[in-house]
């Protein structure tokens, strides 16, 4: 179980740098848009399997439920309910602008995820 943790922390680590490096060095139309929220999930994966190796089966599906509440709360104006409009961290981190192609993107995302469970489950880790 150690080895998973470890393995699911270091990929944490470098998703989460991918991410850094998307969000400060790409600016384009497709890139940053659309890897970066498909990541995104996987990022939250991935930190969730850290502490959480093993169980929690339908954990991709979860995770899509909470993205898209999170984009859904942005179609409500969240950041601006919560009075934090003027901190970039938090527009950034808890987004401000409702997009129906980033719950897309977070589809795509957690489906890959799920794809990755059932073939971590049928070769159950071996080298891990």
């Amino acid at each position: 179980m150690m080895k998973k943790r470890v393995f699911y922390g270091i990929a944490t680590i470098l998703l989460l740098g991918i991410e850094i490096l998307i969000a400060l060095y790409v600016h384009d139309t497709f890139i940053r848009p659309y890897v970066g929220d498909i990541l995104v999930v996987a990022v939250i994966y991935t930190l969730i399997r850290t502490i959480i190796p093993d169980k929690c089966r339908l954990l991709p599906l979860y995770i899509f439920l909470f993205a898209t509440g999170v984009e859904v709360l942005q179609l409500f104006h969240f950041v601006e309910l919560l009075g934090l409009e003027k901190s970039e961290f938090f527009r950034i981190l808890l987004g401000s602008v409702f997009d129906i192609k980033d719950i897309l993107c977070y589809l795509v995302g957690c489906l890959f995820l799920g794809v990755w469970e059932a073939f971590s489950r049928v070769w159950k880790f071996k080298n891990l």
